[in-house]
């Protein structure tokens, strides 16, 4: 559709950059007003409200996406999540590495994307070790790691997307988006919180047609992609520092519309606050966390919002299977936390300020 555009001097690549900024500011905004963390859904104090706000926007984004499918314009069929070789041992190894690590850092990729926008010291530094080690686990020292564990498939075929199961598309997507409104009406939050959460959501579709509709091109084709952080930061990280070689893309894009929108939505409501570390332990416990978020980020194919939120409304099992054992990570970790705090008596039971409270 691009090219009828008329565009002469400007590549469906360069916008797909302004695209990305755009909807990176729409989410940072609304994430930092809505404090949507999928970590505060599994173990944060008031998780049945975050529980509600995530669900509501992953049913918004699974009703949109699949709309759009109906509507032909954009198709999944050749994406990488419908991979016919299910890369099983991955998906499990780095779910429960992504699921532990957010735990330690108390906070997902997203969420401490958005922390460093209103001045979270802490959640930049984790954001800039989760680009590095991801960026190593795709291209650099750790990529053997992930081709050896990427090996070991599961052959499915069809089966790969939910799509293909008996009742089709349809049945699916309605069951997934009932289940997920089902949370978010029982959750207890307002409605101008749950329509936070649905606006969230409804900018998954809106990037999925984006790229892979409104900016087709099949001259010169781009990746269709939504909203996620685990590739767009090590793409962010590696534009930062070979900019003059390489052209920024919708991940640096997306990056840094997240900030700015964070950025802009803390300082206009007075929640712009300068934080860091309290001590070595902390910045330790933060730094590993951050280490495995990177490495399990590749692994699953994609985080709490890559393979979640974008993922699970493309209808892929592999997204629904990363997602689940980033949650099993999370979970196992928070017990083991809370067995250690529970067990020590030098240690308060209580944990201190942290960068996704």
């Amino acid at each position: 559709m691009f090219e009828t555009f008329g565009f002469e001097e400007t590549s469906a690549r360069d916008v797909s950059v302004l695209l990305a900024l755009g909807v990176g500011i729409l989410f940072g905004v609304l994430a930092q007003l809505t404090r949507f963390c999928f970590r505060r859904a599994l173990a944060g104090d008031d998780r049945r409200q975050a529980a509600g706000v995530w669900a509501m926007a992953l049913a918004v984004a699974v009703l949109g996406t699949q709309a759009a499918v109906a509507q032909g314009w954009i198709s999944f069929a050749d994406h990488r999540l419908m991979s016919q070789d299910l890369p099983l041992l991955a998906i499990a190894a780095g779910g429960l590495m992504f699921g532990a690590g957010m735990i330690l850092t108390r906070g997902c990729a997203s969420r401490l994307v958005v922390l460093a926008g209103s001045g979270n010291l802490r959640a930049l530094l984790v954001i800039a070790v989760f680009a590095v080690v991801a960026h190593a686990t795709l291209k650099g020292v750790l990529a053997p790691l992930r081709t050896a564990l990427g090996s070991v498939t599961l052959p499915l075929g069809d089966h790969v997307s939910l799509a293909a199961l008996p009742g089709g598309p349809l049945v699916w997507s309605a069951l997934i988006a009932a289940a997920a409104l089902a949370v978010a009406l029982r959750s207890g939050n307002r409605v101008l919180t749950l329509g936070g959460g649905a606006l969230i959501g409804l900018l998954v579709p809106l990037a999925w047609a984006g790229t892979g509709f409104v900016l087709f091109d099949e001259f010169d084709p781009i990746a269709m992609e939504s909203l996620s952080f685990t590739s767009p930061a090590a793409d962010t990280l590696f534009f930062v520092i070979a900019s003059s070689s390489i052209p920024a893309g919708f991940g640096p894009g997306l990056l840094g519309g997240v900030l700015l929108g964070a950025l802009t939505a803390s300082l206009l409501g007075g929640s712009f606050k300068w934080q860091s570390f309290d001590s070595p332990r902390q910045t330790g416990r933060y730094l590993s966390g951050a280490v495995l978020m990177g490495t399990g980020g590749v692994l699953a194919g994609g985080c709490t919002v890559g393979a979640g939120l974008a993922g699970i409304p493309a209808l892929s099992l592999a997204a629904l299977l990363a997602l689940v054992f980033i949650a099993l990570g999370g979970i196992g970790m928070n017990s083991l936390l809370i067995a250690a705090s529970s067990g020590s008596a030098e240690s308060p039971a209580t944990p201190g300020q942290q960068p996704a409270e």
